[in-house]
């Protein structure tokens, strides 16, 4: 099994578009293969699943995630796990013992828009001021 997982700065991203690389690692019976880091090559619409595809994943980690994608993914049937956190070294040691947990997409439709380059605002709980 290859897992594609958003990264940003050696945590999962939230944004899975706007990452600025994807780390993927290859599994075979709990026990990591190989791990390696790419560079995200643009936020195309409709682009990524494709690309991921291509590049062998049948597993997609982010933090969150529009609903495009998702259906993308889906059609391509490769399984899609959104509302994780965390560092990538917990999150690949937490599939490799199959204890990672999903949850909630951390996203809101067009919170990711800019993300990397011109995005100065986000609605993530812990970046919200009180």
């Amino acid at each position: 099994m290859k897992v594609a997982i958003s990264t940003d700065s050696g945590n999962v991203s939230e944004h899975f578009g706007r990452c600025p690389t994807f780390t993927l690692v290859e599994f075979e019976d709990g026990k990591v293969l190989s791990k390696e880091e790419i560079s995200n090559p643009g936020h195309h619409p409709g682009y990524l699943p494709e690309f991921l595809k291509k590049e062998g994943a049948s597993v997609i980690i982010a933090g969150g995630m529009g609903q495009r994608a998702l259906g993308l993914f889906s059609q391509s049937g490769i399984q899609v796990i959104v509302g994780v956190g965390g560092k990538i070294d917990e999150v690949i040691t937490k599939l490799a013992e199959n204890r990672l947990e999903g949850g909630e997409s951390l996203c809101k439709p067009g919170d990711g828009k800019g993300y990397g380059v011109d995005k100065t605002e986000c609605s993530h709980p812990e970046e919200k001021e009180e």
